[in-house]
């Protein structure tokens, strides 16, 4: 079995992380299932957070009496020290624990440093005294932020977007965190669901020895392939290194990777969907998305107001009004039995 050992920490898990985000959209039993099975079969790192409705119920309720055996990582986007401690609380009762492995700044748009003036680092610092946290990590999509976290020292882990359409400045916060005994945590390892190839998606994180990727996992046979991986890890075959290259031809540049930070949008257009249809077209059965419920989600993009607050909020710098009304015109091709 391989492992990972995040950093300085004393956190050594199976390369498999569970990424529980996606177990919001599933029922609580279908959801304790899935985390059940997951740590039968070796699976020991469960990452969380605050800002997913009840994924903290759904883990608290499924690894009850199993808590010593596991470790659980949530998160907290409070932008003060008061909303700091509410959440704190509210994820320890909801995580039915008394203290957290990891807690992580959730995607903050500075770095919370000692002295800032927000008082989230120094109330980071305490929870940690307390015991209440064990290590402190920090999670973000833009290069700034990730960059200034880690030459700060403040941070034991970082979370940030890492998959094999990585760029080299992406790489390049990878090596760095292993320089300085940082440990890194890949989130988006399959970009949003537009890599379809777990095996390639593993292949490619496997060269990263001190890189954790967290799969999110809603349904059992996506658990089931990475559980498979436990025991015969995919290998960087000539097979494999050609769906990458491929993959990479296709999808490298300006694409939204579904995120959903330009959210909500005012007149309720659903962006981290619509704004990569053209991709989901191309890599998804197509029947899949020309649903009448999905036309109806595309058509909103017509109500556009340009506000451009989609696009300000942006942690990969896309003009997304542009990117809708280009996916917008893609989609209005296929219906019309046009091929992409």
């Amino acid at each position: 079995m391989v492992t990972v050992t995040l950093g300085k920490t004393n956190i050594t898990v199976n390369k498999n992380g569970f990424g529980a985000l996606p177990i919001q959209r599933i029922s609580k039993e279908a959801a304790i299932c899935l985390i059940k099975k997951a740590y039968q079969n070796g699976i020991n790192f469960f990452d969380t957070a605050r800002f997913y409705t009840d994924s903290e119920e759904k883990l608290g309720e499924a690894l009850k009496g199993i808590r010593d055996k596991v470790y659980i990582a949530t998160k907290t986007a409070a932008i003060t020290a008061e909303a700091f401690w509410k959440d704190l609380e509210v994820s320890l009762h909801n995580l039915q624990t008394d203290y957290i492995d990891l807690y992580q700044f959730h995607n903050p748009s500075f770095c919370p440093k000692p002295n800032d003036g927000s008082g989230l680092y120094e109330a980071m610092l305490e929870a940690k005294q307390q015991g209440k946290i064990r290590h402190i990590g920090i999670t973000n999509h833009r290069l700034k932020v990730a960059k200034e976290a880690i030459d700060s020292g403040l941070y034991e882990v970082l979370q940030f977007p890492f998959c094999y359409l990585a760029t080299s400045k992406d790489i390049e916060i990878v090596e760095k965190c292993e320089e300085v005994g940082m440990g890194f945590i890949a989130m988006k390892a399959l970009s949003g669901g537009l890599i379809t190839d777990s095996r390639a998606a593993y292949a490619f994180l496997a060269q990263y020895q001190q890189v954790l990727p967290i799969w999110g996992i809603q349904r059992e046979k996506e658990l089931d392939e990475f559980i498979s991986y436990i025991q015969a890890p995919p290998e960087m075959t000539q097979e494999i290194k050609h769906i990458i290259e491929e993959d990479r031809k296709q999808l490298l540049g300006e694409f939204c990777r579904g995120c959903g930070y330009c959210m909500p949008c005012p007149v309720g257009i659903e962006i981290n969907n619509c704004a990569r249809m053209s991709l989901l077209l191309r890599r998804s059965p197509s029947q899949l998305q020309l649903t009448e419920e999905v036309q109806k989600k595309m058509k909103k993009i017509e109500e556009c107001m340009h506000c451009n607050q989609c696009k300000s909020k942006c942690p990969y710098g896309l003009d997304t009004p542009t990117l809708l009304e280009k996916n917008y015109q893609d989609y209005k091709e296929v219906l019309a039995g046009k091929p992409l």
